[in-house]
């Protein structure tokens, strides 16, 4: 089959490989030439483990074409799917500018000679693909045979090729059975849960499965805030609750919050959307606050207990595996120590040169862990990546002007870091002041 992908970010490249993959033609569509140039010899242009060998093996098969040119793509391809992003606006309210200019330049190559379907994979509010449909009414050339569709993704960052290859459930909206049957049988090889739903379900299934997952998180700090009050030790308090299998521990993560493409603008989006329709928000809009709230409380630990002006940060990206630093705690903390006159050194695997993008000379940056806490007066650690949660702590502390440790995702055991004598500030557990 040959398929058209408009987008070549995460979902759009990761979905690009995957179906080139399984032996389909796939135009991928893009408006600078020097990325698509970048992808067609290989690189990936994003970090995500394993891609860039799915990108390589399916350039060299001739499977993959990137192009900025719409009219063959479009009119060769029977699926497009849009995937270009929907940045929140300053209201919380999804910008769909992209989505919709695309679905303009499709409708005007739509080929006439054979049937054709439009999916946004995009993550859009409800009605969004209705939207696209009367896009392409009022702006294709002839008549042509097409229906819309909405078929979200959920890839998480960091396993994206894994969560598409091996997909627990693919959902598929439309109220077209010809649109179903094809997007069904692109799917086919993925083994997870065929969902054939009407196209506001499918698009309101994505926002909803973000936001229940924020929601644990922001949960997870809420009950954080608690233990740090009264003495409790927030691992054991939702290890305990974890083991009822009605409410389980997966993404009861207390710490620095969430952040990345998805969770922040799904739940803003989420609250947007209900204020349209008159929904009471205000569960979401609690959800939303927490996790500032998570950000601001890791930040007054430090100003309130740091030695010292010298602060180290290991981790930038707003989980690990991954380069992506939007929305990342790190971007908060590093602006409001600045602000107040901290002196930092960064460290990420792969998100330093995003954040270089950001904040420029106004930081230092290190090439490797240690290096950046040498005669640091304190240490935050924003992303547990294996190598930190790994990293041989008898060195930490001697390379460390004062061996003070703020942990924003809780990496390291209590009592570990109490014999090897830190001061040892985490998040809803006990925090041990060494003299």
């Amino acid at each position: 089959m040959t398929i058209s992908i408009v987008g070549h970010g995460y979902v759009g490249l990761v979905s690009a490989c995957v179906f080139a993959d399984f032996g389909n033609t796939v135009y991928v569509i893009g408006h600078t030439q020097e990325k698509l140039d970048r992808l067609q010899s290989g690189d990936p242009i994003i970090y995500e483990p394993g891609l860039k060998e799915v990108l390589e093996k399916n350039n060299k098969a001739g499977r993959l074409i990137f192009t900025t040119e719409y009219e063959k793509a479009i009119s060769s391809s029977e699926i497009i799917f849009i995937t270009v992003g929907t940045p929140p606006k300053e209201n919380g309210e999804a910008d769909l500018s992209m989505v919709l200019a695309v679905a303009e330049k499709i409708a005007k190559n739509l080929s006439s000679s054979h049937f054709t379907v439009v999916s946004c994979k995009s993550t859009v509010p409800v009605g969004t693909n209705k939207k696209i449909e009367q896009i392409i009414k009022e702006n294709k050339k002839t008549s042509v045979d097409f229906s819309v569709a909405s078929c979200p993704e959920f890839l998480r960052e960091g396993s994206a090729l894994h969560d598409t290859f091996q997909a627990d459930r693919v959902v598929i909206g439309s109220e077209s059975q010809k649109a179903i049957e094809l997007l069904l049988k692109i799917h086919s090889p993925i083994p997870g849960k065929m969902v054939v739903t009407d196209l506001a379900s499918a698009e309101l299934i994505k926002y909803t499965s973000n936001s229940v997952l924020a929601m644990k998180i922001s949960f997870a700090n809420l009950i954080s805030f608690y233990c740090e009050k009264t003495g409790a030790n927030v691992e054991l308090v939702l290890d305990a609750v974890g083991f009822d299998k009605r409410i389980g521990r997966v993404f009861m993560d207390p710490g620095a919050g969430y952040g990345g493409s998805c969770f922040p603008k799904d739940v803003k989006a989420l609250i947007s959307t209900g204020k349209e329709l008159k929904i009471n928000t205000q569960l979401l809009q609690a959800v939303d606050d927490i996790n500032e709230r998570a950000r601001m409380n890791l930040f007054e630990k430090i100003i309130t207990h740091a030695p010292g002006k010298s602060i180290a940060i290991w981790g930038l990206s707003f989980k690990p595996n991954t380069d992506d630093i939007r929305f990342a705690p790190s971007v908060d903390i590093i602006r409001e120590l600045l602000e107040k006159g901290y002196a930092l050194t960064v460290y990420d695997q792969e998100g330093i040169p995003n954040i270089r993008k950001i904040f420029g000379d106004k930081l230092i940056y290190a090439e490797n862990a240690l290096s950046a806490i040498k005669n640091a007066d304190a240490l935050v650690i924003l992303t547990d990546w294996n190598e930190f949660k790994h990293a041989d702590l008898k060195t930490v502390h001697e390379q460390m002007k004062q061996p003070v440790v703020f942990d924003g995702r809780n990496i390291y055991d209590l009592k570990t870091m109490k014999d090897l004598g830190f001061t040892y500030i985490s998040t809803g557990r006990e925090s041990i002041f060494h003299p």
